[in-house]
């Protein structure tokens, strides 16, 4: 399944149901995967707690990572989420909720190409709203000092990563993985099972964790010598009649899917603990010795990145010294507003799906007379007029012949002010489609800038109605 750059978001045409034990409490669980609304993203609900309480997968909700990514939120905790979340992302899922009547995921195989098979099975349903990548635009770094992690971000036009591990093992040696693109994760990453060391082993069962480990869901490296004594031990354990240990120093002669199968596997969690984000990203990630501590902390670098910056992407480049798609007259034949009411000086770009305008604020204006005389501010609802006006431009620009109609706003959401425009500024005035046209109906979401920074932020929804008959 390709989805390198879907332009759309995606959630999956039918349920899916998977059953399994968890690799840490051991415990049997069922789970569904269901279908959901564009913008839902990814949410895991525990259908077997009092009220059923939901926790979204969201890097801000990460309480433990010991072994594996735990979350907890509204009274759910679901952990063990890195490989169904590598699963979703590797196959372009962006809206599903995820039933489970346990505390933990399935670890299947021990790889996310359990989940990878049942998502194609049942397959993707194309949603009627867009899919927004944020594409990083400087380095963002982490580094562990004390476990010798190193991460970092760097800007790129696609989602890959470069993974290496060094655990000073005879048996590993020095490894690394490659993933090219996000199409590359079902065939390369994806059937990659979790490892362990075996003293990490005995030190997990004295914690009374991976209750559900076996040989079939876990490689577990050797990098000691073991006596007959521990071999039966672990035998019992792993309820086997006998365990033995190959050459290569794999128990129970495990043969590897890829030579570096645990480098491929670190490459997979990442995936998965960087799915935690919140927004599908463009970049080259480097790790070097990740984990899943590092992984989150990585994570929440990154979102807390993209949150400060994220108004700054896509900030139109006004040029002055450009002609405009529309200039004023050209907006008239369009639009019925005249001054003082037209809002709009030129439009310096016009899509499919967006529209970038510009308004130049002068004193002379003639909401300044009463409008804080002494400290003249431009009127909020001003400005969200002027973003009606240019969203105007956008929708009546696919309609045949636009002077016979205009458009009427419905709905106004999510409106913000985060800063003054006052005389002298010039505003750059974004409007961007939600989701197709349907029915004459127009859902964009505006943004006002001053130079880079955002001055107001708004959702709309208008409709198209014919006025006038053609001539």
């Amino acid at each position: 399944m390709e989805n390198q750059q879907l332009q759309y978001q995606h959630t999956l045409k039918g349920e899916i149901t998977l059953s399994g034990i968890g690799l840490h409490t051991g415990a049997y669980v069922n789970m569904t995967l269901k279908p959901a609304t564009p913008g839902h993203g990814i949410k895991f609900q525990r259908i077997d707690l009092p009220g059923q309480p939901i926790v979204k997968a969201d890097v801000d909700y990460v309480v433990e990572t010991t072994r594996s990514t735990t979350l907890e939120h509204n009274g759910a905790r679901v952990s063990t989420v890195e490989h169904i979340m590598a699963a979703l992302a590797g196959t372009g899922v962006d809206n599903v909720l995820v039933e489970l009547d346990g505390g933990e995921i399935p670890i299947m195989d021990g790889s996310a190409y359990a989940f990878i098979e049942a998502i194609e099975n049942i397959g993707l349903q194309n949603q009627d709203a867009k899919k927004v990548y944020y594409t990083i635009d400087t380095n963002i770094s982490y580094y562990d000092e004390k476990k010798k992690v190193e991460m970092v971000a760097m800007p790129a036009v696609d989602y890959r990563i470069t993974c290496l591990i060094d655990f000073n093992s005879p048996v590993l040696g020095t490894q690394h993985a490659k993933m090219k693109g996000i199409g590359e994760f079902k065939t390369e990453i994806a059937p990659c099972r979790t490892f362990c060391f075996l003293h990490e082993l005995e030190y997990q069962l004295s914690l009374n964790l991976i209750k559900g480990g076996d040989i079939n869901n876990a490689i577990v490296v050797v990098d000691k010598p073991v006596t007959e004594e521990e071999l039966s031990r672990l035998a019992k354990v792993f309820n086997r009649e006998t365990i033995s240990v190959q050459k290569e120093g794999i128990l129970n002669n495990i043969e590897l899917r890829f030579p570096n199968e645990p480098a491929r596997h670190k490459l997979l969690d990442v995936v998965g603990d960087l799915a935690l984000i919140g927004y599908p990203i463009n970049a080259h990630i480097i790790a070097n010795r990740p984990g899943h501590a590092s992984n989150v902390e990585f994570a929440r670098a990154i979102k807390a990145y993209i949150k400060k910056n994220k108004h700054n992407k896509d900030v139109p480049v006004y040029d002055p010294n450009q002609p405009p798609v529309f200039d004023t007259p050209r907006i008239e034949r369009t639009l019925p507003h005249r001054y003082p009411m037209l809002l709009v000086d030129k439009i310096i770009e016009l899509g499919e799906e967006k529209v970038v305008g510009i308004k130049n604020v002068t004193f002379n204006e003639g909401f300044f007379q009463g409008h804080f005389p002494g400290n003249p501010v431009m009127p909020g609802v001003l400005q969200l007029e002027a973003l009606a006006q240019v969203g105007g431009i956008l929708a009546l620009n696919r309609v045949p012949d636009p002077e016979n109609y205009d458009t009427y706003f419905l709905k106004i959401d999510n409106c913000k002010f985060k800063s003054k425009v006052v005389p002298g500024d010039t505003m750059i005035l974004k409007m961007e489609l939600l989701s197709p046209i349907r029915r004459g109906l127009v859902e964009m979401r505006g943004t006002v800038f001053i130079g880079n920074k955002v001055a107001t932020e708004a959702d709309m929804i208008a409709q198209i109605i014919k006025t006038r008959e053609g001539k």
